[in-house]
């Protein structure tokens, strides 16, 4: 009888980066908080990994690089555009050049704790202070290798990605990287995956973002809308994808507007019976009575559409550190969601000592550090849901995996099919239901059970010329 392998030999090192820049164009523009969006560029990494005896495999990996989100500030878009490409072409330098070796996880949260904050600085040092890249933004221009690195990981074993979150193949349990809130909470002897779902559904509800400049009846219509197969306006989307879930997106600072919105979006959803709504304050809200006044209003004005309000996401600045603002009052009305706050577990602790009730994760803050907040949030009994950067192409698979191995409050977000359906055709030819909303849902059953289940090999698509390459 054999010896059992151990998770030491399962270890992997990487070997080859390759970068690509996929331009996408919107069909209609996107507002993030000030910034609106009429395009976005997607960077698209081949990670190969090794294992000790030689044998070699390709993950993939992919993030927008959404400089609106990640990085709102007074300075040129296009200047922070090039910034951040600039900065991915050095991260996936020094990835290629990493020479830790285990599972993805650990690879991932070695080159996060011990590399990035290092390039971040590196990079800045010679910038205007306006024009710092914010620690958001690394994290983003570092998740596409470390999302591809757990793809490999998942490939070179013949296995799910999330079959490897346990003791067989990570060497050490949680109690490694995470600290808990008091000692009611221990991680010691705990894995990622006694926090995942043990029967993952294929099948998630699916949440419609309503843009801040996205039309919602015929007078808002301006004549500009585009001329194609698509939707414009939210009724014709509900119609279409037998939409359920609607997550509104709000200024955060014109009170009247954003209760207006709020009613206009309640009574379509009354008259459509869409069952839940989420509100999004865009990181504006510095003083909790604004939301909280909004909703008590609702409350007692249209009490049928703040039922329907199902959480609340980040009215607040992501940076909790330079704004402590304590939020019970808000929880205390709907379940209060971290988003752009939740870098990493430290600040999800962070949150919750604020009165943050829920997280909400993205892939694009890594694979490996959403895993972590996942795991943490759940040990201290935080409602966790998985919220959309628009994500067309390749990296719509790991944003639904990532939902259905959570266990959200409901489904998943997801809105690339609203502002570049067009983009993701080819991967729609091997999985229509992960890029076509229908009975309003999303269904990953055509994945693979090899890593992320992409099968990249069967996606017709051509990919431009890499614009960096690096072998270790």
């Amino acid at each position: 009888m054999s010896d059992p392998i151990s998770a030491a030999d399962r270890a992997i090192r990487i070997r080859e980066v390759d970068l690509f820049f996929l331009p996408v164009e919107m069909r209609v523009p996107l507002k993030f908080g000030n910034q609106v969006l009429d395009s976005v560029t997607c960077a698209r990494a081949r990670v190969r990994v090794a294992d000790a005896s030689g044998k070699s495999v390709d993950g993939w990996g992919e993030t927008p690089l959404s400089v609106g989100w990640v990085w709102p500030a007074a300075i040129d878009y296009e200047q922070r555009h090039e910034a951040m490409k600039d900065f991915t072409i050095l991260v996936a330098e020094a990835f290629a050049a990493f020479e830790e070796t285990g599972h993805a996880l650990e690879i991932g949260h070695a080159f996060i704790e011990g590399r990035l904050e290092d390039l971040r600085s590196q990079f800045n040092a010679d910038r205007d202070p306006e024009a710092h890249l914010p620690h958001l933004a690394a994290l983003v221009c570092f998740s596409l290798f470390d999302i591809a690195a757990h793809d490999a990981f998942g490939q070179i074993h013949g296995v799910p990605t999330y079959a490897t979150y346990g003791p067989e193949y990570l060497t050490h349990d949680l109690s490694h990287y995470l600290e808990p809130a008091s000692d009611a909470v221990a991680f010691a002897g705990k894995f990622p995956a006694d926090f995942l779902e043990k029967n993952p559904p294929k099948k998630l509800p699916v949440w419609h973002l309503v843009g801040g400049l996205d039309p919602i009846s015929h007078d808002e219509l301006t004549g500009n809308e585009p001329d194609d197969d698509y939707p414009v306006l939210l009724r014709e989307w509900i119609r279409r994808d037998g939409l359920n879930c609607l997550k509104i997106k709000l200024r955060g600072n014109d009170r009247d507007w954003d209760y207006a919105r709020l009613r206009a979006i309640g009574e379509i959803a009354e008259e459509e019976e869409v069952d839940w709504l989420t509100t999004d304050f865009n990181c504006t809200v510095t003083d909790p009575e604004y939301v909280n006044g909004i909703l008590d209003q609702m409350k007692d004005e249209h009490p049928r559409t703040y039922q329907r309000i199902l959480y609340v996401e980040q009215p607040f600045p992501y940076d909790l550190e330079a704004h402590r603002i304590d939020v019970h009052s808000v929880s205390a009305r709907k379940p209060l969601f971290m988003d752009e706050s939740a870098h990493d577990w430290k600040y999800v602790r962070m949150g919750r000592e604020l009165g943050w009730t829920g997280v909400a994760l993205k892939t694009c803050k890594t694979q490996t550090g959403a895993l972590l907040s996942l795991c943490w949030a759940k040990a201290h009994g935080m409602t966790l849901m998985v919220q959309d950067l628009t994500n067309p192409m390749l990296a719509q698979i790991p944003h639904f995996l990532l939902a259905a191995n959570a266990g959200t409050i409901m489904g998943v977000e997801s809105n690339g099919m609203q502002f570049y359906p067009d983009a993701s055709l080819p991967e729609q030819e091997i999985h229509p239901g992960l890029y076509r909303r229908q009975q309003g849902i999303l269904d990953g059953s055509t994945l693979s059970d090899q890593g992320l289940g992409y099968r990249v090999t069967e996606v017709e698509r051509e990919l431009p010329e890499a614009v960096a390459s690096f072998r270790n």
